[in-house]
């Protein structure tokens, strides 16, 4: 059956939204979320220039230190922003110097004072965020002066926990990342060999479970022995949670809680976020972060690579010829639900373009 929804406007116009309609949106990204577009060190006070979320987004810092993001695009002319002079709180463009501020309104247009263009919004601006090692931006449909708060799980935000943040870009869709975390039993075969997931059967039975913000996906009767759940939630983010068992080789803080966010850049590439967190205090914090980085964390990139190598040999349009079963359960659930959210974002659009013709 076709996802589509169909409103009548005020002018009794019938429009509809198909399948087509959503996996374009979800392709470039969902509306009203918050994304990792980078990591923290990408952006300094020289604008920089990134594709992310179809667009092109230009991202400076001003004397403070401070974020900014705007539409890589000069209202004037189309000319890259990046490109131009930082003046703080605004980017002087390169081409005719029209200057631009952080929230898209044009402050001066040199070579013609007055004109109609000064004074506008004219510019896409982007609320922007700093935390845990990342740059957020808030992906919003049209100008917010204030976005929702940015809402993270506990092993990033709380005191007790330590993270290391781990970012990469792969040659492949973005859900086709989501989809490879919502697939715990993967673990027993991709990473067989594995120092953490070389234990547990292959084969399990599979669950459900509504949580709070989303959903659990978990092997029945297994835990802590190797990649045995999964859980996708919705804060104003999205964000994946796993947990991985460690020996006690591995250090103090029991098994690795591992927190994942995806980021499309353009179709079949990806900004890919893991934190790896513990649960460490004290002595037994330091103890940790000195264990992780000389003996741990090469071990993490094999199996990240194990992952990259995998996801990028698949066509980009795989998932149109499955044949899926009860281990599926948890990313056709994931599936579901971002086709949902697309769908209700692209008949509200669709409404309110309706009404405003």
């Amino acid at each position: 059956m076709e996802n589509t929804i169909s409103a009548n406007s005020t002018t009794s116009t019938k429009t509809a939204v198909g399948p087509q309609e959503v996996n374009a949106l979800l392709e470039r990204g969902l509306y009203d979320l918050w994304y990792p577009i980078c990591p923290s060190h990408f952006v300094q006070e020289r604008p920089t220039s990134l594709r992310r979320l179809g667009y092109k987004i230009a991202l400076w810092r001003d004397a403070q230190g401070s974020l900014h993001a705007l539409e890589d695009h000069c209202p004037h002319r189309g000319a890259p922003l990046s490109m131009g002079v930082n003046l703080g709180d605004r980017l002087a463009c390169p081409y005719h110097g029209i200057e631009v501020r952080c929230d898209g309104m044009v402050t001066k247009v040199p070579a013609s004072p007055g004109c109609a263009l000064e004074g506008t919004r004219a510019a896409r601006s982007f609320p922007v965020r700093e935390a845990h090692g990342a740059i957020w931006l808030y992906n919003s449909r049209s100008f917010v002066a204030e976005p929702p708060p940015l809402q993270l799980p506990e092993q990033l935000e709380g005191a007790e926990w330590s993270n290391f943040p781990c970012y990469v870009e792969w040659r492949s869709d973005y859900r086709y990342v989501a989809d490879n975390v919502m697939d715990p039993m993967h673990g027993s075969f991709v990473h067989k060999q594995s120092h953490s997931m070389s234990e547990g059967d292959i084969s399990a039975k599979f669950k459900l479970r509504k949580t709070d913000n989303g959903f659990m996906f978990e092997k029945d009767g297994q835990r802590d022995v190797n990649f045995d759940w999964t859980e996708w939630a919705d804060t104003g983010t999205h964000w994946m949670r796993l947990a991985i068992p460690y020996p006690k080789t591995g250090g103090p803080g029991g098994s690795f809680s591992i927190i994942g966010s995806y980021t499309p850049i353009a179709p079949n590439l990806s900004a890919v976020f893991f934190w790896r967190c513990r649960k460490v205090e004290g002595w037994q914090r330091d103890a940790w972060r000195f264990l992780y980085r000389n003996r741990l964390e090469a071990r993490h990139w094999v199996v990240l690579e194990q992952d990259r190598v995998m996801l990028e040999a698949m066509e980009p349009q795989a998932n149109q010829r499955e044949h899926l079963y009860e281990h599926d359960a948890g990313l056709v659930r994931l599936r579901r639900a971002m086709q949902n959210m697309a769908l209700k974002q692209l008949t509200a659009m669709q409404s309110a373009a309706a009404v405003q013709g």
